[in-house]
């Protein structure tokens, strides 16, 4: 994943006598004015792509999406799209209402068929946290221990499912006074309250925030039970994940304390 990108497929995107210099996000690497990533699932990289192309989402820049010469979104395993300055910073609440903007837009958009086929960690950890899923073990001292404990205090929800970002922690872009910046979507058909737990529950697990930032936005519809299914999913994640440790896993243990004592 280090890798830069070959000369073919920076030239195809326009950047052929750029130097690739390796950033943050993903990786992704800058060639001029142009950012380069590689796409693992060509079909929601296309998605993508042409999604992100096509919104226009108040106070907030967008990584436009690169053409190649021919046409094509995804080239050799890569994608393109316009750099945008910035870097990720610990403004958290920011995040969110750049969240809640983005999810006030893409309500409109229709459900990608690739999430129908996802099988990958975060796609079951997804499920689980939904009680979609039923036949996955979770390591009970990654994880698997504490999700069995939180998840008794689930209940129906009528919140309403559309497409939203589903991994905005790290991944919103600050560059002094400017809009926040986004480059690239992680797809989830979920409530857009829940999206915005996701990032509580990443901020206070692995950002350093304190509890008062789940509090702050408790004015959010059928906020507790978002956070739950936040903290269930990010404790799935944590207990399917190969990298996983249980050094990584006392922030979520922080975390978690914290909002069983809103739920």
């Amino acid at each position: 994943m280090r890798t830069p990108p070959p000369p073919h497929v920076r030239a195809a995107f326009g950047a052929k006598n750029a130097e690739p210099v390796l950033i943050e996000h993903g990786p992704v690497w800058r060639c001029g004015e142009i950012a380069l990533r590689q796409a693992v699932n060509p079909a929601e990289a296309s998605w993508v792509a042409q999604t992100l192309g096509e919104l226009e989402v108040p106070e907030l820049r967008i990584g436009r999406p690169v053409r190649s010469s021919d046409g094509r979104y995804v080239v050799g395993g890569w994608v393109g799209f316009r750099f945008v300055p910035g870097r990720a910073e610990p403004r958290y609440d920011e995040v969110i209402s750049a969240s809640l903007r983005l999810h006030k837009v893409t309500a409109e958009l229709r459900r990608p068929r690739f999430l129908q086929l996802r099988a990958d960690v975060f796609a079951t950890a997804d499920r689980l946290a939904w009680g979609e899923e039923k036949k996955v073990t979770l390591d009970p001292q990654l994880g698997g221990r504490l999700f069995e404990l939180y998840a008794e205090s689930r209940k129906e929800v009528s919140l309403t499912a559309q497409v939203v970002h589903g991994d905005l922690f790290g991944n919103v872009l600050f560059d002094g006074d400017a809009d926040p910046g986004i480059i690239d979507f992680t797809a989830f058909f979920r409530p857009p309250e829940w999206a915005a737990a996701v990032v509580v529950v990443d901020a206070m697990a692995w950002g350093g925030a304190d509890e008062a930032i789940a509090k702050r936005w408790g004015h959010l519809p059928e906020w507790p039970q978002a956070l739950l299914r936040a903290l269930l999913f990010r404790l799935a994640v944590h207990a399917l994940h190969p990298k996983s440790t249980p050094r990584s896993m006392r922030g979520l243990e922080r975390a978690a304390q914290a909002i069983g004592q809103l739920i």
